[in-house]
């Protein structure tokens, strides 16, 4: 089984590498880029078939490492 992890910046967080992205795109000559928020994604290969097990697990190491959840949201998809 395996899990992927989005994690982004949650809204009203500034987002600088965002910004950065907007401008670069703005600098190679895309037009009508408006606001860009950027995250991360994360892939676990996990032993084991139980996708509640799986899931509960995931969330641990979410809240425990992954993302700060302060600052960020997260969201987890199983994947067989």
């Amino acid at each position: 089984m395996k899990a992927r992890v989005h994690v982004s910046l949650k809204a009203g967080v500034l987002d600088p590498q965002g910004k950065a992205i907007a401008h670069a795109l703005t600098s190679l000559g895309f037009t009508g880029i408006g606001d860009v928020r950027q995250g991360k994604l994360i892939e676990i290969a996990l032993s084991g078939e139980d996708p509640v097990r799986a899931r509960a697990e995931v969330e641990e190491m979410c809240k425990k490492l992954l993302a700060n959840p302060v600052i960020e949201n997260y969201a987890i998809e199983l994947l067989p």
